[in-house]
């Protein structure tokens, strides 16, 4: 079902992107700003309201390489949403939200096949595990930095997660905390840009 629902969203993505590409469908740009390029912290935008954010330890790039530790810089739609049902129910979005299981993975191989995409577990090449107990993949949005036509090598698993105490760094991904993840699912949807900048 999630690869099927993946598929689904990026043919959608990329065609509505190919004919708007800012702001898409009339909708409100989700805006992270990093200070500078070798900040891990930021601040998450939607409308009127603004939120505190983890961003990858190494700082930000525009040319993002795979375990680099870097955050994206760019404009990318959100594509759908991930969320644990045993620990909440659905979370109230106009993005689909698809329910996490623990046969889900993410592959992180750079040379295979699947590179970037969701796959069940067990899986023979490097993944994700996205059913984790630390809690950080509780709620988990999925924008298409490099997943509607992945390049090997050029970041995968690249999300918006539930951050750990503190804001400390990811590993490229953006984190918010558990309470501000429900204000931005409240504020954004399936035409949604996200915009990362220095």
């Amino acid at each position: 079902m999630v690869p099927a629902l993946l598929a689904a969203r990026a043919r959608l993505a990329a065609a509505r992107f190919a004919r708007a590409p800012l702001p898409c469908g009339g909708e409100t740009p989700c805006v992270v700003r990093a200070s500078g390029a070798r900040a891990t912290k930021g601040r998450l935008s939607v409308g009127a309201i603004t939120l505190a954010c983890a961003l990858g330890r190494s700082g930000m790039t525009r040319s993002k390489r795979e375990g680099d530790g870097k955050t994206v810089t760019g404009v990318f739609p959100v594509l759908f949403g991930f969320y644990r049902p045993d620990r909440m129910v659905r979370p109230r979005t106009r993005l689909p939200m698809v329910p996490l299981s623990p046969e889900l993975g993410w592959c992180d191989a750079p040379g295979h096949a699947a590179y970037n995409r969701p796959v069940a577990l067990p899986f023979d090449a490097s993944h994700e595990r996205m059913w984790r107990d630390d809690g950080l993949y509780d709620v988990v949005l999925v924008p298409d930095v490099n997943v509607l036509a992945p390049v090997a090598g050029r970041g995968s698993a690249l999300f918006i997660h539930i951050a750990r105490p503190g804001y400390t760094p990811t590993e490229g991904c953006i984190a918010v905390s558990r309470r501000d993840m429900g204000l931005l699912l409240d504020r954004i949807g399936p035409e949604t840009p996200l915009v990362v900048s220095v």
